[in-house]
């Protein structure tokens, strides 16, 4: 119940009952029931005086408590006296207990301090093995980290940085997680960036080192790519040269330099080198150790910077290639300087094409083909531009070979070489250029070797000489016995060698040209025909028009012209064997033999006249006549028949000319004489002419006449040759009279 109701209901208590109510707030009071401030607070507020009939009540009930206190003291008292009687007899006991408590205690407390050591002993070694197995649980889940760590620093220090990169990836992805709280973790995050870029640095040094390593190498690369292409070529040839031997059953060339016994020993031999050299074939993996682009490759691919990777290489191969490609200024003097040029281009782009087939999207073939096409075309303009100044034969042919050789390997790596065959074709008209520049030298050289007269020979053995070297053909002459001659000069064989070894040395030029049998006849024919109609006729023209060459050796040089325009036919035949065209065939050349030797033999004709002329005039300018003579000497002058006798001699060696040249001749030196003659009686500086003078040159008319009628070349049909004297005689008459 609440103080107020409490206090309303002993209020109501007091006014029926007063001594009871109180009973009843003593009791409660008693009872200590708390808070009784409410239940005082009704006896003293409920009615007047009420306090003190309470207080009243209060002191008769505080003195009944003491008498039952009393009563109960009394009942209790003996107990208590017997209790202190009790406590006295301990005392001496309990103090001599506290004696024994107390040294006890002492000897408790010294016995405890060891224990107290030990016990803080024990306590600092279980906190020290607490602590060693909380550092041992951290070293464990630290110690894989440190180890990954020292694992990279190895890596580093051996340069396996691909491999360092993945262990990088590592620590970041799985160990450092487990460890970030610890400072030295902090310390490897920070660091690995560093590294990564040390790595980047490192691996970018050693690209760079390979690059510059396969610019010094590149012609060494170069050079072996090229032999084992020409090795494969070779082979390959000598094995079609045998499969064609075998087919055919001999060879078809005519006084061919390569036998059947040659090609079965040049076959052997190849078959011999190839196993030999079986395991000494290097490759371009051999040479060239591509380990620096693998790495930097991975290690730019796994940092995420592979185009940045990409673009550096492609930039500097392609300086590179510049270099490579620009070529020495006296490169066309030798062979060694192409030789050079060529292994290092080949070589820059068997590594180009290693890395396009090793390597993914470093190189792509786009990129190869871009390159190569920027090449080919600086490439084909530097030969176009040095082999202009190549004026040896022996370097043009030897360029040849190695442009082919070139194109063939870098063929064989996938390049399209097409445009190189096509300027071959270029170096080819240039080639032919030096080969008649040569020959040129070739035949003076012959033509000033050469006596101008018929070869003789003595023996069987001398004219099968002659005839193994020269298609001659005369049934006459071989009927003759020994000793005789040839018509023709040593300048003949020797000529139609020459032209043989010039189709050799035009043909070796259109060897390995992959072009079909009828464009190499095309091209022999065409090139034999410059040598025929502008070389040796212009060398011929030359030698005609030479001072020294006279009458008998002009005759030679006809004569020689003729049987040579006769081989033609055998030179032909010589092409047609070597590239088993048929003559017949639509479009094939002929040579050009027939009119290159006439216009040299109309040349020396024409030069033979003039010669003879200018010899008659060199006679008759020995003509002394006394015009004033009184009687003629009675025989003919001696400037006169010193002068018919010389053409005598002169129309003898005319025999061996066609007769109408020597007719010719004989009528044109007939004519100039007869013309000659008149012209001294028609000197202006002549003013009379006796009669003995007269009859004096009348006995030198006479003795042309006698010599015109003598047929000094045969073949004149009646007084034909007579007539050429006939005006003479007219005006010699008319001046008489």
């Amino acid at each position: 119940m609440s103080a107020a109701g409490k206090s309303g209901a002993y209020g109501a208590m007091l006014e029926e009952d007063p001594d009871q109510t109180y009973e009843n707030v003593l009791a409660e009071i008693q009872s200590f029931e708390l808070p009784i401030e409410a239940t005082l607070r009704s006896v003293y507020d409920d009615q007047p005086n009420a306090h003190k009939k309470f207080m009243e009540k209060l002191d008769a009930c505080i003195r009944n408590h003491d008498k039952e206190i009393e009563k109960m003291c009394n009942f209790h008292h003996q107990g208590f006296v017997d209790a202190i009687t009790e406590l006295l007899k301990v005392r001496a006991d309990a103090e001599k207990l506290k004696v024994q408590v107390t040294d006890t205690n002492r000897r408790f407390q010294d016995a405890g301090k060891e224990v107290i050591v030990q016990t803080e002993d024990i306590i600092r070694c279980r906190i020290q093995q607490r602590n060693i197995t909380t550092v041992v649980e951290k070293l464990q889940l630290c110690l894989p980290v440190l180890e990954m760590y020292s694992k990279l620093k190895e890596q580093m220090s051996a340069k396996r940085y691909y491999s360092a990169l993945k262990t990088m990836e590592q620590l970041e992805n799985v160990y450092f997680p487990r460890v970030s709280q610890y400072r030295f973790c902090q310390l490897m995050v920070e660091n690995l960036p560093k590294l990564r870029e040390d790595i980047k640095e490192i691996s970018m040094s050693d690209l760079k080192d390979f690059l510059e390593s396969i610019r010094k190498h590149s012609d060494k690369i170069g050079e072996t790519a090229m032999k084992q292409a020409q090795q494969q070529k070779t082979f390959s040839v000598t094995l079609q040269i045998k499969q064609n031997n075998v087919k055919f059953g001999k060879n078809m060339y005519i006084n061919d330099r390569i036998p059947e016994e040659s090609s079965e020993i040049v076959l052997k031999h190849t078959f011999e080198e190839e196993e030999e050299n079986e395991e000494e074939v290097l490759t371009v993996q051999d040479l060239v150790d591509f380990s620096p682009v693998y790495r930097c490759l991975h290690i730019y691919s796994v940092l995420g910077d592979e185009e940045a990777f990409e673009n550096y290489y492609r930039k500097q191969r392609k300086k590179q290639a510049r270099l490579v490609l620009q070529p020495q200024s006296n490169m066309h003097e030798t062979v060694d300087g192409y030789r050079r040029y060529f292994t290092q281009i080949v070589g820059f782009f068997v590594v180009e094409d290693h890395i396009l087939h090793v390597t993914q999207g470093l190189v792509t073939r786009a990129y190869t083909d871009e390159l190569w096409n920027m090449a080919l075309s600086k490439i084909i303009a530097v030969l176009r531009a040095h082999s202009s100044y190549c004026t040896d034969p022996d370097l043009v042919l030897e360029l040849k070979n190695l442009i082919v050789i070139f194109a063939d390997t870098l063929q064989g790596y996938g390049f399209p070489v097409n445009r190189l065959f096509d300027l071959l074709f270029e170096i080819r008209d240039q080639y032919n250029e030096t080969l008649l520049k040569k020959w040129a030298g070739v035949f003076r050289d012959i033509f000033e070797e050469d006596n101008y007269s018929p070869i003789p020979i003595v023996n069987e053995e001398e004219y099968k000489i002659v005839i193994s070297k020269f298609p001659f053909q005369d049934p006459d002459l071989e009927k003759q016995s020994f000793p005789k001659k040839f018509p023709m000069s040593q300048s003949v064989p020797h000529i139609y060698i020459q032209v043989k070894e010039f189709i050799y040395a035009s043909l070796k030029f259109s060897e390995s040209l992959h072009r079909s049998s009828t464009e190499i006849d095309d091209m022999l024919r065409k090139s034999t025909n410059l040598l025929l109609t502008r070389t040796l006729c212009s060398c011929l023209l030359n030698l005609i028009r030479k001072p020294h060459i006279g009458l008998t050796e002009l005759v030679q040089i006809i004569i020689n012209t003729t049987h040579l325009e006769q081989a033609c036919k055998y030179l032909e035949d010589f092409i047609t064997n070597i590239t088993n065209i048929s003559q017949e065939t639509v479009h094939t050349t002929r040579l050009y033999g027939l009119s290159t030797f006439k216009d040299a033999r109309h040349a020396a004709e024409g030069e033979i006249y003039t010669k003879l002329n200018q010899k008659i005039d060199e006679f008759v300018q020995l003509a002394d006549y006394d015009w004033t003579m009184s009687e003629p000497d009675g025989r003919a002058s001696g400037y006169l028949m010193d002068l018919i006798n010389f053409l005598r001699s002169i129309f003898q060696v005319f025999t061996h000319l066609p007769g109408k040249v020597a007719q010719t001749a004989c009528m044109s030196a007939c004519q100039h004489l007869s013309t000659s003659l008149m012209q001294m009686l028609l000197d202006s500086e002549l003013k009379q002419i006796s009669m003995g003078a007269v009859q004096q040159f009348n006995l030198d008319v006479i003795q042309c006449e006698l010599f015109a009628s003598s047929e000094p070349v045969p073949g004149f049909q009646g007084d034909t040759l007579q007539l050429a004297f006939i005006d003479l005689r007219q005006f010699e008459f008319d001046t008489a009279s």
